[in-house]
């Protein structure tokens, strides 16, 4: 219960002040009317962070982030102890026990004592939507009605476990030419900094026999040397800049429309958009989680404002009483095959079988995208790197070969 300082006018007119323990302010001030006395002023007094709570603070900071790694480890532990026959209270109290991590096992025991206090499973996690997401929270929900708890539990798992696996394989195939592309540009700076600078004692006053080459890169690196202040600040000036801008919403849809129109990324992050919406879908309906919701969710989880905008187009479709793949067959972010199979499936029944079946098939090519992709980026940064090295080579000792032919 939190303190507030007060300070009071008693009825003999003498003025005191103290501390008092209320729910609130106004808890706080009527306490202190009931006594009697005139309140002056109130205000809440600063809670001080005892030895044991800056300690529990410091192994927080210490163990890192809640990763989904987590959240997976988790749900497969409770999945296994469910099917056990371990009701969900202990459950919880042995999977904290088994936690390392403080800051989680701090959650989990919260989920605990929201499920000892009569809360629903699914009601106790939604109250941490940064760790279970609205596809967790659904599903947990429609299997507390169905009673297939721990069944839903290992394909929640396997969820988290896919998106896992393919968000590895992105981070993947962007390490190699970012690492690339830095080295590339540090050996550029390197060469126009240090190296190029030596030659101006060599180069002087012959000007005129300088092919154009070496006059760009010495120009270059004059500019360079003579005003990297404020180069680097423009440099970080922009980056943080364009960091900003990517936040915002018109920058958020620029770069996502420049994901599926960059040649060769595109078709890798197209299938990755579809087989993220596709299995979603697919798992939220198998689940038995009414339609309306389920789309509004696949159209959350997409990751991308322009599936997302296609998802809403679909819930306001059939909000009106028509059909899934009404507004989808005007769309060009799905494939007309894919389009035909949700149809057929939606016709049959079977929306959530076919739709299982085509996720499958993108997660798998979105896997051969990365490795082709992969595959093309090394050899073209390779290429790109060696030309930028070799055409600042040749600047500089083409004209010093020239130089010693006319010496000579």
């Amino acid at each position: 219960m939190p303190n507030y300082r007060y300070q009071v006018r008693t009825s003999a007119g003498q003025v005191q002040v103290g501390v008092l323990s209320a729910d609130s302010v106004s808890t706080a001030a009527k306490i202190l009317r009931n006594q009697g006395a005139h309140v002056l002023a109130i205000s809440p007094v600063a809670a001080s962070i005892s030895r044991s709570q800056l300690v529990e603070r410091l192994r927080n900071l210490n163990s890192g982030k809640i990763s989904q790694k987590h959240v997976l480890d988790f749900t497969t532990q409770l999945a296994v102890m469910i099917r056990a026959g371990i009701n969900l209270r202990a459950s919880l109290d042995g999977i904290a026990e088994q936690t390392e991590h403080a800051g989680f096992r701090r959650i989990i025991n919260s989920l605990k004592s929201d499920v000892e206090s009569g809360k629903q499973f699914s009601d106790a996690i939604a109250r941490h939507p940064k760790l279970f997401n609205p596809l967790y929270v659904n599903m947990v929900r429609a299997s507390e009605m169905s009673g297939s708890f721990s069944r839903m539990l290992d394909r929640i798992a396997q969820y988290i476990a896919q998106e896992i696996e393919t968000r590895k394989m992105v981070i993947s195939a962007s390490i190699y030419p970012a690492v690339i592309g830095t080295m590339a540009i540090g050996v550029t700076v390197f060469l126009l900094v240090f190296v190029l600078p030596k030659f101006y004692m060599v180069f002087q006053g012959k000007e005129d026999m300088l092919p154009w080459a070496t006059k760009f890169l010495m120009g270059l690196s004059e500019l360079f040397v003579s005003n990297w202040p404020y180069i680097v600040g423009v440099v970080i000036s922009s980056s943080v800049g364009l960091f900003i801008f990517a936040k915002t919403e018109v920058g958020g849809l620029f770069f996502d429309k420049a994901k599926l129109s960059v040649p060769v990324l595109k078709i890798m992050f197209r299938s990755l958009y579809i087989s993220r919406s596709l299995q979603t879908m697919g798992q939220l309906i198998n689940a038995g989680v009414p339609m309306l919701d389920t789309i509004a969710i696949t159209g959350e989880v997409s990751g991308n404002r322009l599936y997302q905008s296609m998802w809403r187009k679909v819930y306001t479709s059939v909000k009106q009483g028509r059909k899934i793949v009404a507004p989808l067959q005007k769309t060009r972010l799905l494939p007309r095959a894919v389009v035909q199979m949700m149809s057929a499936g939606e016709e049959s029944g079977k929306l959530g079988e076919v739709l299982d079946e085509v996720s499958g098939f993108y997660t798998k090519q979105l896997k051969d995208q990365i490795k082709a992709v992969t595959a093309l980026i090394e050899p073209l940064m390779i290429i790109v790197m060696g030309a930028i090295v070799g055409f600042i080579a040749m600047a500089v000792i083409l004209p010093i070969f020239k130089m010693s032919q006319i010496v000579g």
